[in-house]
């Protein structure tokens, strides 16, 4: 099993720290790597807001993400850099594409490109983009992945679609991978992502909470995808990103909850054992059995979020925590 660190890169990510800035979110990703991760994660919102959660209507600064990558393709040597997710209606392919070989060539070869359709309305109307229906997004997310996949691996490329259009259009240089860098979808998982990333990706990934039942029927679900579209599953790739509070026992896990429940209460407003049971969540022991249940699925790599939100570190020991004994442990079996 590989393991990635969602990075933080938003004002909330890390308390006492506002507004993020690029040392801060550097930082941890020279701890990640020194500590063993896999791979680093950054998402792609223009602002973020906490409304849902209960933690007011504040607008809440981020880094952009690509930008973000290039600077940690130098900053790093070993991990693996990924985006969980970028919007797709944000970039023009094209530049998309010449932004991620650029990543790709600093970074030695080490990229994964991970795509979505975009769901914040706020930002869309804020920054004058089209927010349209969830079907147009997804439309939009199809004839990029669709074109990306050609055209990252060099091209002449001619596309004609009703979002994306190239004639004989190439990307020179090439990147270091090949025949192109990962790319993932990164979706709930319906039979429309599935089908787009059996054809024209690499893998699919999902996040932040799933039950291993209800995760393992979407993944059946690829697998018979695979077998309509000539595709052989096994060369079809899984990784989910989870939220994660982990404890040394019953006892030091319900401490930690509780702080949880300090740092953001509107994230934390489950039960302990309802957060469990859809996260990398409990004791160290009960960890590990959560990732032999996603190994036994298929799952090659678990991204976590240390916290009871997306790409933040409120308690650095519990990183501590799954470096120095969960990541071994599930490693040596």
């Amino acid at each position: 099993m590989r393991f990635g660190l969602a990075l933080p890169h938003y004002d909330f990510s890390l308390p006492e720290v506002r507004p993020i800035r690029f040392a801060h979110t550097a930082e941890w990703a020279l701890r990640a790597e020194e500590a063993g991760f896999d791979s680093v994660w950054v998402s792609d919102h223009f602002f973020y807001s906490l409304a849902r959660y209960g933690l007011g209507e504040e607008l809440l600064g981020s880094l952009e993400p690509m930008t973000l990558l290039a600077a940690l393709a130098r900053t790093t040597s070993r991990v693996r850099l990924g985006t969980l997710v970028l919007g797709v209606p944000f970039r023009h392919p094209a530049i998309l594409a010449k932004s991620a070989t650029a990543i790709d060539l600093l970074s030695g070869g080490r990229l994964d490109l991970g795509l979505g359709a975009g769901w914040y309305e706020e930002e869309f109307v804020k920054f004058g983009y089209p927010f349209g229906t969830l079907g147009e997004r997804f439309s939009r997310l199809e004839e990029t992945v669709a074109a990306l996949d050609e055209l990252l691996a060099g091209g002449p490329v001619t596309f004609e679609g009703e979002y994306v259009r190239f004639v004989e259009a190439y990307d020179h240089p090439r990147p270091v991978q090949e025949p192109r860098p990962p790319i993932w979808i990164g979706a709930k998982g319906g039979d429309r992502a599935l089908r787009l990333a059996v054809q024209h990706a690499d893998g699919w990934n999902t996040v932040w909470r799933w039950a291993v039942d209800a995760y393992a029927e979407r993944v059946r679900r690829a697998r018979e995808l695979c077998q309509e579209h000539g595709r052989d599953p096994a060369t079809f790739r899984l990784s989910i990103g989870l939220y994660s509070v982990i404890g040394e026992d019953e006892r030091d896990l319900a401490r930690r909850w509780e702080a949880m429940r300090v740092w953001a209460p509107g994230a934390a407003v489950d039960p302990l054992d309802a957060f469990v049971a859809d996260s990398l969540s409990g004791t160290v022991e009960q960890v590990g059995e959560r990732i032999e249940e996603l190994a036994a699925l298929g799952v090659e790599e678990i991204i976590v979020s240390p916290a009871t939100l997306p790409f933040a570190i409120p308690d650095p020991t519990m990183v501590d925590l799954l470096t120095e004994v969960v990541m071994p442990a599930a490693r040596a079996g």
